[in-house]
């Protein structure tokens, strides 16, 4: 049984009725194909990316791992000898699913209020490939990038990284893990609802069961995929749960936002919180009465053009000539 939480906003209530009957709130292990399947169906309209250039590369992934594919996105007609800021994009997906093109509505949306270069990267899924496969295919994308910034047109002191669910997770770990090996240089990191602890101690990661989406067995079904027995044990990785992380100093401004009735709230503003006790900068939303994912569900109500407003605005102010 669910236990209390906040009632869901009128709105979002109505269109997530429809929304269960293709994707319900619980993901269990048998359930990782089917998922699979939703996000494969995911496509980005022809139409708009009309004002993009588009390219893919096979990057080299990390030591003994295969190839890891990156798209990379631009503005049309954009001088490449004027580099542009750029932002490697983490797909959501609960470490089981997704691929490249998964977020990029956010993307485009973000790419057109600030020309910028996106860069989406596909890293590999768990359970077939548990940690630290994904973040390291993030991580070995990212140098790649800033590795070729010349080529790309990107400005390499302008970095950041950003991604929604599971993708904001990663986006959060590879923060850490540059700042551990010692860059890229990172200047931002944008974590929507992002997916950041294993051990489900808080109020928000068990209140919704059956409800939402991305309810406690689904998280517990992401982490265990990912971590195998380990998760929610005392020898996890910051670099896969970065709530894990006793250290978060040195890291760059972060945007962080969740709903405020969804299983990643509290470890949201956890984090956020301890990025400020440590002297760092960070933004935080609470979406009041909004699901996981919200706006990428329902983008057109109207807590949903506010959120999306809010990023926009954020990175603008970063960007900010």
């Amino acid at each position: 049984m669910s236990r209390l939480h906040p009632p869901f906003d009128p709105e979002l209530a109505e269109a997530l009725t429809l929304v269960h009957e293709v994707n319900p709130p619980t993901i269990t292990p048998d359930r990782i194909g089917a998922l699979r399947a939703i996000s494969d169906e995911y496509r980005i309209p022809e139409e708009a990316l009309a004002d993009v250039e588009i390219d893919e590369f096979p990057v080299p992934g990390p030591a003994g791992a295969p190839d890891v594919l990156l798209l990379v996105l631009r503005p049309k007609g954009a001088d490449r000898a004027v580099p542009l800021p750029a932002m490697l994009h983490v797909h959501g997906g609960g470490m089981v699913a997704g691929h490249r093109r998964v977020g990029l509505d956010w993307a485009l949306e973000w790419m057109r209020a600030v020309p910028m270069v996106i860069a989406s990267v596909e890293y590999r899924l768990a359970p077939e490939h548990p940690h630290p496969a994904p973040v390291e295919d993030c991580y070995a994308a990212l140098s790649w990038v800033a590795g070729h910034a010349g080529e790309l047109g990107v400005d390499a002191d302008r970095l950041t990284v950003g991604g929604g669910s599971a993708g904001g997770g990663l986006a959060a770990a590879l923060a850490l893990l540059a700042r551990d090996r010692g860059g890229p240089g990172l200047v931002a990191q944008l974590l929507i609802c992002p997916m950041l602890d294993d051990r489900a101690r808080t109020h928000s990661s068990t209140e919704l069961d059956g409800e939402g989406l991305w309810d406690l067995t689904s998280n517990a079904t992401g982490w265990s995929a990912l971590l195998g027995e380990a998760a929610g044990g005392p020898d996890v990785s910051l670099y896969a749960a970065p709530a894990r992380a006793t250290d978060l100093s040195g890291l760059p401004p972060a945007f962080v936002d969740a709903g405020a009735v969804e299983t990643f709230r509290d470890e949201a503003v956890d984090y956020a919180t301890r990025l400020w006790q440590a002297g760092g900068q960070a933004e935080l939303h609470i979406w009041p009465g909004a699901f996981h994912g919200f706006d990428s569900v329902v983008p057109g109500a109207a807590l949903s053009r506010e959120a999306r407003a809010a990023r926009v605005n954020w990175l603008r102010r970063l960007f900010a000539e």
